[in-house]
């Protein structure tokens, strides 16, 4: 299974950015991480057939989504601040029908796309 982020970039705080995923295949399970310099790598939002789940620094200012085919997963960054600032990686649990936060369950990671926030 491959995964390409891209979408990253730069913008100033209050800004907006989507990100996209694209898979070379589909799985139930499939999320948004981020890794900040310095910092561990945290989950940020994931999607499933029966809900999507927000980490809450970003909740109502992101939104994940898929596309019709199940094999794009994208992630619409608004009000960005400059805490949003890192590299995010899509990655999809193989295994899973309904996601977790659990790092170790998603098998399969994108290269990451950087995101930076400048005040």
């Amino acid at each position: 299974v491959q995964l390409v982020e891209s979408g990253g970039g730069s913008v100033q705080a209050g800004g907006s950015l989507r990100l996209s995923c694209r898979t070379s295949g589909y799985r139930t399970c499939m999320g948004w991480f981020r890794q900040a310099p310095g910092k561990e790598r945290e989950g940020v939002a994931t999607i499933d057939l029966a809900q999507t789940r927000y980490a809450d620094s970003v909740k109502g200012r992101f939104t994940i989504s898929q596309d019709n085919a199940k094999v794009a997963l994208y992630l619409q960054m608004n009000s960005l601040r400059p805490e949003d600032t890192a590299m995010y990686y899509c990655a999809i649990d193989p295994r899973s029908y309904a996601c977790t936060w659990d790092e170790g369950r998603y098998k399969y990671w994108g290269q990451g796309t950087q995101v930076t926030v400048s005040s």
